[in-house]
C-alpha cells in the first residue's frame, strides 16, 4: 500500500505546495498553509471516472433512442399540450417558472382540471387527517 501523500494548501487563496512555509508564496498571507492528505486514485478509479470500462456501450444519437409513441396525457389546453410535445409523459417532471403574478398557479390548476377530464388522468384529491 502506498504511503499517503500530503500537500500544504493555503486557506486564503487555495494554492497548494509540497512543503510548509510561514508565508504563502502566492498571496503573501502568513500562517495560512494547512497540511492536507491527497488521495491519489488508482488506475481503475481513473478509468471509471472517464467512463472507460470493459464492454462499455457506444454513444447513440438522441433520434435513435427517442420513443415518439409514448403515452401522453393531454391537458385540454392546446398551447400547453403543444409546448410539452403533445401532453404530459407519465413519470416526467415539468418545471414551470415565471415572474410573480404571471399566472403559474392558475395555469397548473387549469391543467389539473384538464387531467381529471382525461380518462387516463388521475389527480389526487386533498389529503385529510384521520
Amino acid at each position: 500500500m502506498a504511503r499517503p501523500k500530503s500537500r500544504f494548501v493555503c486557506q486564503s487563496c487555495a494554492e497548494s505546495f509540497l512543503r510548509w512555509e510561514g508565508q504563502c508564496p502566492a498571496c503573501g498571507q502568513w500562517n495560512t498553509l494547512v497540511e492536507t492528505v491527497v488521495h491519489e486514485p488508482s488506475r481503475s478509479e481513473r478509468a471509471m471516472a472517464r467512463g472507460v470500462t470493459a464492454g462499455s456501450a457506444a454513444p447513440a444519437g438522441l433520434a435513435a433512442i427517442a420513443d415518439a409513441d409514448l403515452l401522453r396525457l393531454r391537458f385540454g389546453i392546446a398551447e400547453l399540450d403543444r409546448v410539452l410535445g403533445g401532453g404530459l409523459v407519465p413519470g416526467s417532471l415539468v418545471l414551470v417558472g415565471g415572474e410573480p403574478g404571471i399566472g403559474k398557479s392558475t395555469l397548473l390548476l387549469q391543467a389539473a382540471a384538464g387531467l381529471t377530464r382525461n380518462p387516463l388522468g388521475n389527480v389526487p384529491g386533498p389529503v385529510r387527517d384521520r
